[in-house]
């Protein structure tokens, strides 16, 4: 008996196509929604729907905001003279909740990736480049992902920098806290390695 006409199966069909969920986790999310008060399940099917219509990209730093800058770009209290360049907001994310840095935030929403129809030509370089000037940025920071497009990403952001003469930093990688050696990947290590300081 086909079930293609299912609202149930339908549902999961697409939480599967999120990332990281599965069919378990999707039929798991499915029937939470089902079991859940019916206004629960009218309000995240609202807000999933109007979502696009009501979120824009920051005309400064390209995070995902309701307001047409971001509420990181419009505190006074975040310095305008260090610079974390990121390929995805979920990656500025992840460095605000570490809560150690206190400058802004530039996302590319991309990475060089000759293969995947994203080379020089069409990557957004020249948005950067401009904030940088007007902004009068004393330091980029790369925090691209430490990937085969993260790290060439980064090569070519740097090689873009020196010639303007701004002071460009790499984010380091190493073993993460609480982690054991044995099981650390060589390159990781290898960086650890090659990024050690003085204690």
């Amino acid at each position: 008996m086909s079930d293609e006409g299912d609202p149930i199966h339908s549902l999961v069909r697409l939480l599967t196509r999120l990332p990281g969920v599965g069919e378990k986790s999707a039929r798991r999310i499915a029937y939470h929604v089902l079991g859940a008060d019916p206004d629960y399940a009218r309000a995240l099917g609202e807000t999933i729907a109007t979502l696009s219509e009501r979120v824009r990209r920051c005309a400064s730093c390209g995070a995902y905001t309701s307001r047409v800058r971001c509420a990181i770009c419009d505190d006074p209290r975040r310095t305008s003279e260090l610079l974390c360049v990121v390929a995805r907001p979920m990656d500025a994310d992840a460095v605000e909740r570490a809560r150690v840095f206190q400058g802004r935030y530039h996302i590319l929403h991309a990475l060089l990736d000759p293969l995947g129809g994203v080379g020089p030509g069409e990557f957004p370089l020249q948005p950067l480049l401009d904030r940088v000037a007007r902004e009068g940025v004393r330091e980029v920071i790369l925090a691209t992902p430490p990937t085969v497009e993260g790290e060439a990403t980064a090569l070519y952001l740097a090689e873009c920098f020196h010639a303007e003469g701004v002071a460009v930093t790499r984010i380091a990688s190493g073993v993460p806290h609480g982690g054991e050696l044995e099981f650390t990947d060589p390159i990781t290590l290898g960086r650890a390695m090659e990024g050690r300081r003085t204690v």
